[in-house]
């Protein structure tokens, strides 16, 4: 097989496994996905993390969760101590219970040192996290790196609490564990990777990011049952920047093997679609994602990388530097809910998750289906009306599109550009480009010179 014909292949499974899915009924199954991991208690570190990520290694085969243990040197970092909760609660001066871990996980400072004891109102407050803009919600905080405790609650209830003695119980442990993350390999004819990327550590928090979670999932799962594939796939599944840092620390030849990547967060809610480049700006991908913000249905917004982000940010070290970008809807803390009780399953739009799976199967469509094209008949326009590829009667506006791309294909295929730049440079959308291709590859009129 071809270089090029290999690439066509492999884009074409992927455009047949697109007609089978149906958006709508895998975003509500998605959804329900969501709605079992919600309520589990993770961090960087500890039980709930390793079911999670248990909970994924159910649904895909091959899937690896690797631990690596307390004070393990990882780049200029340390894995921390594992981090155990067993009860943490504050009962007011008339004995009732004013906060409980058990009643919602953000409750509880991210990383609290155990502490057990009686304080006065105004020093208990000094230990209080609250949105004052947002009197009802629950902020996410945590203390990962400086020992400290602390509860999250409501301003409301924080504004009512009365003066008086609070009887204050956090029951952690810090000891030595191990840090867990999770990974996928599917392997493919090449061995350069493709990887995607996403957190694994938020508690209760639905759009960031059990959303790209799940969907990272049944990407993976549909990557996995393709008979063959043109790259290989690798699915990272992480807790927040010391998860991917440990990553980058255990893979050392990463920057020798990525051909591109992504991290995916924030998945399930909002319209649209956001674009963070790599750090080079004009990587393969970057110029993967230009063309689907001019072609897709649903409207893109292009951004300039940032130092500043989800762990698109370890990729990019300048030790490493891989091509990695990131794919969201809305940004992070940039919806009014984003780490608050109020990023809950009610956010959540199974039509957004639907779409957004699509929308990545899209993008790897184009990553197979890539590749350079010589025209075999460069002189001239050859003549397609006889090999079939063009309308026997000139005039009307049927199969117009059809048409332009193969002559676009035909114009551009030098030898040094690829599909993917016909695609960006015509204005249509890459399956045309590629079907072109494939047709005049067919009527041996197209070459394939490199995948």
């Amino acid at each position: 097989m071809t270089p090029g014909s290999d690439a066509l292949a492999a884009s074409r499974r992927i455009c047949e496994l697109m007609a089978r899915l149906d958006p709508a009924a895998e975003g509500y199954r998605l959804k329900a996905s969501m709605a079992e991991l919600y309520p589990w208690p993770r961090s960087i570190t500890g039980d709930g993390l390793r079911r999670t990520l248990d909970w994924i290694g159910d649904r895909l085969p091959g899937f690896v969760r690797r631990e690596v243990l307390t004070g393990t040197a990882v780049l200029d970092w340390e894995i921390p101590r594992e981090w155990t909760v067993r009860q943490a609660w504050i009962d007011g001066p008339d004995g009732d219970r004013v906060v409980d871990f058990a009643a919602h996980n953000l409750h509880l400072l991210g990383y609290s040192v155990p502490f057990q004891g009686t304080l006065p109102r105004a020093e208990l407050d000094e230990h209080l996290h609250s949105l004052p803009e947002h009197p009802a919600w629950i902020p996410y905080r945590t203390s990962y790196y400086r020992e400290s405790w602390g509860f999250c609650l409501p301003h409301a209830t924080r504004s009512a609490l009365p003066d008086g003695q609070y009887t204050v119980r956090v029951d952690t442990e810090l000891a030595p564990g191990a840090l867990s993350y999770g990974e996928l390999l599917l392997p493919g004819n090449d061995a350069r990777e493709i990887v995607f990327s996403c957190h694994v550590c938020h508690p209760s928090l639905a759009n960031d990011n059990l959303s790209s979670l799940v969907v990272a999932v049944a990407l993976a799962r549909l990557l996995g049952a393709l008979p063959a594939r043109r790259w290989t796939y690798r699915f990272v599944f992480v807790p927040g920047t010391i998860g991917a840092i440990t990553w980058l620390a255990e893979h050392p030849d990463a920057a020798h093997r990525v051909a591109a990547g992504l991290v995916l967060a924030n998945l399930g809610h909002a319209d649209g679609f956001t674009y963070q480049r790599t750090e080079a700006e004009d990587a393969w991908i970057d110029r993967v994602l230009e063309l689907r913000a001019a072609t897709a249905s649903e409207a893109y917004e292009l951004r300039p990388f940032s130092p500043f982000g989800y762990d698109e940010r370890q990729y990019a070290s300048p030790g490493f530097r891989l091509p990695v970008g990131r794919l969201t809807r809305t940004p992070h803390g940039e919806y009014p809910e984003y780490h608050t009780s109020a990023d809950d399953l009610s956010l959540i739009r199974p039509d957004r998750l639907g779409r957004s799976l699509a929308e990545l199967l899209e993008i790897v469509e184009i990553l197979e289906g890539d590749g350079v094209y010589r025209n075999l008949s460069p002189r001239g326009e050859p003549q397609l009306g006889r090999r079939d590829l063009y309308r026997s009667i000139g005039g009307g506006s049927d199969g117009r599109e059809r048409e332009l791309a193969l002559l676009w294909v035909l114009n551009q295929s030098d030898g040094a550009r690829s599909l993917l730049d016909v695609a960006r440079r015509a204005g249509i959308p890459f399956r045309r480009i590629r079907e072109a291709a494939e047709a005049l590859a067919a009527a041996e009129l197209l070459e394939g010179v490199r995948a």
